[in-house]
């Protein structure tokens, strides 16, 4: 397998309007009984460097089942997604698995910490993963989470954090890596107003500081608006706004 470049290496080299993360013809089909579902027709998306998209559109229109085409969860029934300029539909699972934890981070709308873990472990994961030696990744999770205002949390489990600490870990670990796109999934959705605009706005001060690219699906229109560029889903096709 080809060495990749550190996200430094890369933006180093990319022009500020270089792709990150693209779809071309994106379908997916569903089979219920003997009828066939289109969930998504033929979407063309292509996300610069650096640059918020946000997502909206009815539940059950598919924005979920787009970010997980558009990670590699899932396979799509007909189209490719580029991440980085790779072709996801050609990889291996393993090599899919080494671009995600290169190039790609996740947040979901329940945190999905491992409870048994600590907030300085539950980060330091994708990098134990990566194979960074113990210093490397105790000095980028210890900064992630000062960053996102949870320095006296370190060695809190996710029992013992609230509902906004929980996602403000989830957003270090998903950032601790310095992915060159978060790929975010109602990201406040499981917080209380006060709380998600809190933790939206170390969000949106971490993206810019880091100019990472993100795709974000909400139901929250306000947060939408403070994005780069607004979409829907309609009927299968992605629409600007």
């Amino acid at each position: 397998m080809n060495k990749v470049m550190t996200r430094e290496e890369i933006m180093k080299t990319m022009p500020a309007s270089e792709i990150v993360l693209a779809c071309h013809g994106l379908s997916k089909i569903f089979k219920q009984g003997g009828a066939e579902i289109e969930v998504l027709h033929h979407i063309d998306l292509e996300v610069k460097a650096g640059e918020m998209i946000a997502i909206i559109g009815n539940s059950g229109s598919g924005k979920s089942t787009l970010l997980h085409l558009l990670g590699g969860l899932d396979k799509p029934t007909h189209g490719r997604v580029l991440i980085n300029g790779k072709n996801l539909t050609e990889l291996t699972e393993n090599e899919k698995c080494y671009t995600r934890n290169h190039n790609l981070g996740f947040i979901y709308q329940f945190h999905h910490l491992l409870p048994e873990f600590s907030a300085l472990e539950n980060v330091s994961l994708p990098l134990l993963i990566r194979g960074e030696t113990a210093k490397q990744i105790q000095t980028k999770a210890e900064h992630l989470l000062e960053s996102v205002d949870l320095k006296e949390r370190l060695h809190h489990r996710p029992n013992q954090l609230s509902g906004g600490e929980r996602q403000r870990v989830a957003i270090a670990r998903a950032l601790v890596t310095n992915p060159l796109c978060i790929l975010a999934d109602e990201p406040t959705g499981d917080l209380d107003p006060r709380n998600a605009e809190q933790v939206f706005q170390i969000f949106l001060r971490l993206q810019a500081e880091r100019k990472t690219s993100v795709i974000m699906v909400t139901h929250d229109l306000s947060l939408a608006k403070m994005s780069q560029r607004m979409m829907t889903l309609r009927n299968g096709n992605l629409v600007n706004l």
